[in-house]
């Protein structure tokens, strides 16, 4: 039976540039219609907020494959496929995570994948199973109006620059790298500095785990890589969430950055990450 959509999506805009709160029920939700409806929200949007919407694994899962090709690039990491395959639990909880400064990373403006040998995953997908006692909002920066707002002179300058992204860089100055696991070190992708949607649309690919400009002296590349960071994670273009038992959250994973606040590494915070395959880029 088709759901009629529409009457039954609330949409609450947070800032013009980012994010929205939607008021939905889970029947609506689930429904083979609401997903083209979703990612209509999201090209307007670039983040989206479903407050407690309580979806279990496999709801999740199911919403997932509908919004596209279902990918898991963390199922060998502590917390990849505990709790359903294909899920990531993140969480600091010491019974499920035994290297949690690949968490710690994620407290620094990063995207998802985009160190792994993959194709940038194109929409993050996540739910909360149970939030921080304190701390642990999620903040998501507009990668899209930072790259909009730049002067003309300067994105010419930009396009055509190439990006090393690599986990160490995500993860220097939380860990001792020589101690660091020899299969993660190498986890490398280059990508242009000036991510083209298949809309045609521009992002800046920037993030924590940005790390060199290829072609370009290093101190010179990370200074450029560090300002334009800075200009992503301006307060215009960037929200912040406090999380509710059921709270899930959509978003345009080129298209915006995102980064955990601190919380306490006994924190029994725990999300659930899915995530939709995205493509190269286009030419």
């Amino acid at each position: 039976m088709s759901v009629d959509v529409e009457p039954r999506v609330k949409v609450e805009p947070i800032k013009p540039s980012i994010g929205a709160v939607v008021q939905i029920d889970k029947e609506t939700f689930l429904s083979e219609e609401f997903p083209a409806k979703c990612a209509e929200l999201l090209d307007k949007h670039t983040a989206l907020l479903f407050p407690e919407l309580g979806l279990t694994d496999a709801e999740q899962l199911a919403f997932t494959d509908r919004m596209g090709e279902r990918i898991n690039f963390t199922g060998t990491v502590p917390g990849g496929d505990v709790s359903a395959e294909d899920v990531y639990m993140i969480t600091l909880k010491q019974d499920v995570n035994a290297e949690p400064e690949y968490v710690w990373g994620s407290m620094f403006w990063h995207g998802d994948g985009i160190v792994s040998d993959i194709a940038p995953p194109k929409y993050t997908m996540l739910s909360c199973n149970t939030p921080p006692e304190k701390g642990g909002q999620t903040e998501f920066a507009n990668a899209f109006a930072a790259w909009e707002i730049l002067p003309e002179e300067e994105k010419r300058e930009l396009e055509g620059l190439r990006v090393v992204h690599n986990l160490e860089a995500g993860l220097r100055g939380l860990m001792d790298l020589e101690n660091m696991n020899p299969a993660k070190t190498g986890m490398n992708h280059e990508h242009p500095l000036v991510w083209t949607h298949e809309d045609g649309r521009k992002s800046l690919l920037v993030g924590q785990h940005a790390d060199t400009v290829v072609g370009m002296p290093r101190p010179q590349g990370r200074a450029l890589l560090t300002r334009l960071q800075e200009w992503a994670g301006q307060p215009d273009f960037v929200i912040r969430h406090t999380w509710n038992k059921g709270d899930f959250a959509i978003w345009d994973n080129t298209g915006a950055l995102h980064r955990a606040l601190p919380y306490a590494e006994e924190s029994k915070r725990e999300m659930h990450r899915t995530t939709v395959a995205g493509y190269e880029e286009i030419s």
